[in-house]
């Protein structure tokens, strides 16, 4: 596993970016394994940047995101591809039709969970896939359990997760209790995995993910059985890191 300690958010963003950047100029055509929540939109805003300036050509990428809440639509502003389609999407040169994002509409959860991990081996697999993570050791969606999860599955969120997210709502309530999610297993078949960690109040879980046992009860210490990780995290929370 490599580890870069950055200085601070926008140094950690910059640096997840270029990872990124250099696998679409490696592989133009490349597979893309894409996050929500706060963390890489730091990244993407690096990847816009790149892109406008025209260092940077998405035309051939496809891209596969990790998860969506069950129940919501496209169009709703707290979907995952709402956030995709603003933090990312419509400000590159991606064709739309060639990313993709679990049906949140879908109310059969087998029906969804299949149709999605059809459509990830319909690519041949993702060739880099950003994760970030969560305080409880959550990649995705996937939370503690007793084993790890395979291919995508329809997960009830825990209390924590439900309280994370609740920023993003008017209440609580709001907030959807399921979502579809990759599965670990899936998450584990991509040939490079980059996962980013900022703040100090990620420095305990990156300690016990990446220095503990390899455990489903912490959900992201399986990578340390990925033969290719890259972690990179800011100062506060690669603390115990270095």
């Amino acid at each position: 596993m490599r580890v870069y300690c950055e200085k601070d958010y926008d140094q950690a963003s910059r640096r997840a970016a270029n990872i990124i950047a250099a696998q679409v100029v490696l592989k133009p055509d490349c597979v893309l394994g894409l996050a929500t929540g706060s963390t890489p939109v730091g990244a993407y805003k690096e990847l816009i940047d790149k892109c406008e300036k025209g260092e940077l050509d998405f035309s051939q990428v496809r891209s596969v995101n990790l998860d969506e809440y069950k129940g919501l639509s496209p169009e709703n502003d707290q979907s995952y591809r709402y956030f995709m389609n603003t933090n990312l999407f419509d400000h590159i040169n991606i064709d739309k039709n060639n990313t993709n994002v679990p049906n949140g509409l879908e109310p059969d959860a087998d029906k969804a969970c299949a149709d999605y991990d059809a459509i990830i081996e319909s690519m041949g697999g993702v060739d880099l896939q950003l994760l970030g993570l969560g305080h409880n050791g959550h990649i995705a969606f996937n939370e503690p359990a007793e084993e790890f999860s395979k291919g995508t599955n329809c997960v009830k969120l825990t209390q924590m997760t439900i309280d994370a997210n609740a920023r993003f709502f008017e209440s609580k309530d709001d907030v959807p209790k399921e979502a579809y999610t990759m599965g670990i297993g899936s998450i584990m078949k991509a040939k490079k995995i980059l996962i980013v960690a900022c703040g100090e109040d990620k420095a305990e879980i990156v300690k016990k993910a990446f220095t503990g046992p390899i455990t489903p009860q912490v959900p992201a210490s399986v990578l340390q059985l990925h033969p290719d990780v890259t972690l990179v995290g800011d100062a506060a929370a690669m603390k115990y890191m270095v």
